[in-house]
C-alpha cells in the first residue's frame, strides 16, 4: 500500500486506478505499454468507469420499478403488434432529438409498459436522464402541490428529465385543479422533451377520466401532433392466467 498515491487517487476520484492499480500495471507490463500509452489507457478506463457509475446514477434517479429491455420482450407472442415499425423507432433513436413522444394504448397486460420501459432505459443508457411515473403517482404529487402552494416546483421536476414515461394513464380520475397543472405539464414538455406514455383508453375514452373536453381535445391534439402511436387493442394479454385453487 502507499498511502501518499493513494490518498493523491482519492483526491483526484480515480476511484478506478485506485481499485485496479496492480492490475493496470500488469495490463501495461503485458502490452509492453509506453508512458503514452499507459497514459492513454488509465484516462480511457476512468473515463468508462465514470460513464458507467453516471449511468447508473441516472438508472437510480428514474425510479424505473422493473428492468425490461427490448431484447426479451416476447414479440413471438404479440403477432399483431407492428414490431418492424417500433423497433425502426427504437433502433433510430431520433424521436428524442425530435422531442417526439411515443404511445401507446391497449388492454390491461398487453406488455405496453415493458415496451416503454424498454424506451426509457435505453434513452438513459445513451445519457440522456429519465423518469418512470405512473398516472395516479402523478395526480397524486400534482395534488399535493396544490394543497401546500408548490406547483412550480413539482411541474419543474417533471419538466426535467429529457425523457418521461407516464404509465397507466387513464386508471384514475382527476379533479380540475390537477387536469390544469397535468396540460401545463404536457404543453410545456411539447416539442421540447419526449413523453411516453401507456394508457389502457383509446383517445376517444380520455374524456371519461379528464371530464374536460376542452382541455382534452387540446392535450390529445399537442400529444398527437408529434408522436408515435401505437394501438395495441387486439394484442393478446400476457400475463399468465391464475391457477385454480385444488
Amino acid at each position: 500500500m502507499n498511502e501518499p498515491r493513494d490518498t493523491m487517487l482519492k483526491c483526484l476520484r480515480m476511484g478506478g486506478l485506485l481499485t485496479h492499480w496492480e492490475q493496470t500495471l500488469a495490463a501495461a507490463a503485458k502490452g509492453r505499454f509506453s508512458h503514452a500509452r499507459l497514459l492513454d489507457y488509465v484516462i480511457e478506463q476512468e473515463y468508462k468507469l465514470r460513464r458507467e457509475h453516471a449511468r447508473q446514477y441516472r438508472l437510480q434517479r428514474a425510479h424505473i420499478p422493473e428492468t425490461l429491455l427490448m431484447e426479451t420482450y416476447p414479440f413471438q407472442k404479440q403477432p399483431k403488434l407492428n414490431r418492424k415499425a417500433l423497433l425502426s423507432i427504437y433502433d433510430a433513436f431520433d424521436y428524442m432529438a425530435n422531442a417526439q413522444n411515443v404511445i401507446w394504448v391497449g388492454p390491461t397486460g398487453c406488455g405496453k409498459t415493458g415496451l416503454a420501459t424498454a424506451f426509457l432505459i435505453d434513452a438513459i443508457n445513451r445519457g440522456h436522464s429519465g423518469r418512470f411515473v405512473t398516472f395516479a403517482e402523478l395526480v397524486g404529487d400534482l395534488r399535493a402541490s396544490g394543497a401546500d402552494h408548490s406547483e412550480a416546483k413539482v411541474l419543474k421536476q417533471y419538466l426535467a428529465p429529457d425523457c418521461l414515461l407516464i404509465d397507466e394513464l387513464g386508471y384514475i380520475d382527476i379533479e380540475p385543479a390537477q387536469v390544469g397543472l397535468f396540460f401545463t405539464l404536457m404543453q410545456r414538455r411539447h416539442r421540447k422533451r419526449p413523453t411516453l406514455i401507456t394508457s389502457n383508453l383509446g383517445f376517444d375514452d380520455w374524456r371519461s377520466f379528464l371530464k374536460n373536453d376542452h382541455l382534452t381535445v387540446a392535450l390529445i391534439d399537442r400529444l398527437t401532433s408529434n408522436s408515435y402511436v401505437f394501438n395495441m387493442k387486439d394484442c393478446r394479454g400476457l400475463r399468465p392466467e391464475p391457477r385454480p385453487i385444488p
